[in-house]
């Protein structure tokens, strides 16, 4: 397909009539021009590089420096380790007094739960699994596979990752829930056109691997030869930099950086940058130890969960509740917006302090169970 500005619809939809055939992707050429809609975001127009940039670029690297705590093994020489600890414990204490832990102040959300229909929405990678060296063993337990599954029987739940969905089923393996994979880009629901505020939203309807019949909604298809050609020029680009990793989460490429020394940081966005130049319609995001290649497009978690709650048939009633549990700075845009409109809550996985929109924390995937474990066992009990 070709971007062109002929297009009367902003949004783009995977022409397959099947979601186990992988999507066609042919050589990409960078347009001369672009769709003009709400959905895409402004890009800027190329420049040459100047003082700005560069004040720009020792920014990235002070985000990726600070993007996770740093190991403790790189600190002992410096204070003693129960020192460390200690003071970390006081700074997480005091931390919680504005992020509470979501399971001592379960009561409080039972109350808010009360006479209203959950919606649960979960992140994975730190959420669901820990955070790992290498992605592709960021594995779920089988607890927590159980724990999912007893609370997706409950209530509406689905899970979005930056991963993509293909690998987030690949890993969860549970056909209970819904998945939007690729930051709520690609996302596999229950078959309801949805329109909502005049808008109409087309989907391709398809089965799961159970058969079921379900709604495929890809905003940014039109963008998959692109991404390709992308992921091929910077895993070219970046592959003589040690500990350096590219992930293909299909409509976004993930370059993992958790392994390389810190004095290369600055070599992989430099890299990343210089192929980046050539393809203004896409961006560049940050996440926990991880530099992604987006589309610009006006798309994120949030928007998937609108999209969700939309197509459950929940996005119009007062009587929902939507609980968002997450870890990463991508997880802030639903945050953000369930805390500005006063409609439900997220709940923020966190091990350190770090400030955020959501109004509960968790400490860890272990909590994370325990708390999807005890909301299930809240429910039964009430019903």
């Amino acid at each position: 397909m070709d971007l062109k500005t002929s297009h009367k619809s902003p949004l783009f939809v995977d022409p397959l009539s099947s979601l186990a055939l992988p999507s066609a992707v042919m050589p990409y050429t960078t347009p001369t021009s672009f769709p003009s809609s709400g959905l895409y975001l402004n890009t800027p127009k190329k420049k040459t590089p100047n003082k700005f940039d560069e004040v720009r670029a020792a920014g990235w690297l002070d985000l990726m420096l600070a993007s996770s705590p740093p190991r403790k093994r790189q600190s002992k020489d410096f204070f003693p380790t129960d020192v460390q600890a200690d003071d970390l414990d006081l700074r997480y204490r005091n931390w919680m007094v504005k992020y509470p832990s979501a399971l001592t102040s379960f009561e409080g959300i039972t109350e808010l739960a009360n006479g209203k229909r959950v919606a649960l929405f979960l992140d994975y990678d730190g959420t669901l699994s820990p955070i790992v060296d290498n992605p592709a063993n960021a594995v779920m337990s089988d607890e927590m596979r159980d724990a999912v599954r007893h609370v997706a029987s409950l209530f509406p739940t689905a899970i979005i990752s930056g991963r993509s969905r293909d690998k987030v089923f690949d890993f969860v393996k549970l056909t209970e829930l819904y998945y939007a994979g690729s930051h709520g880009m690609d996302i596999m629901g229950p078959v309801r056109m949805s329109e909502s505020n005049g808008h109409h939203v087309e989907c391709v309807t398809s089965t799961d691997s159970e058969g079921k019949e379900v709604n495929l909604f890809q905003p940014a298809s039109e963008f998959l030869p692109m991404i390709a050609e992308v992921f091929e020029n910077l895993s070219e680009s970046i592959k003589d930099i040690d500990g350096a990793r590219m992930e293909d989460n299909k409509f976004c490429v993930s370059v993992h950086y958790r392994n390389v020394a810190p004095h290369d940081y600055e070599k992989v966005h430099q890299r990343v940058t210089a192929v980046l130049k050539d393809y203004p319609f896409l961006r560049l995001t940050h996440g926990r130890k991880v530099l992604e290649v987006r589309p610009v497009i006006d798309w994120n978690k949030w928007k998937a969960v609108e999209f969700l709650l939309e197509s459950l048939g929940l996005s119009e009633s007062e009587d929902v509740l939507p609980i968002y549990v997450g870890d990463d700075k991508t997880d802030e845009d639903a945050f953000k917006v369930l805390k500005a409109n006063n409609r439900g809550f997220g709940i923020l996985v966190s091990s350190m302090p770090k400030d955020s929109d959501a109004f509960y924390s968790l400490r860890d995937p272990a909590e994370v169970m325990e708390f999807l474990r005890t909301l299930a066992a809240w429910k039964e009990e009430s019903s």
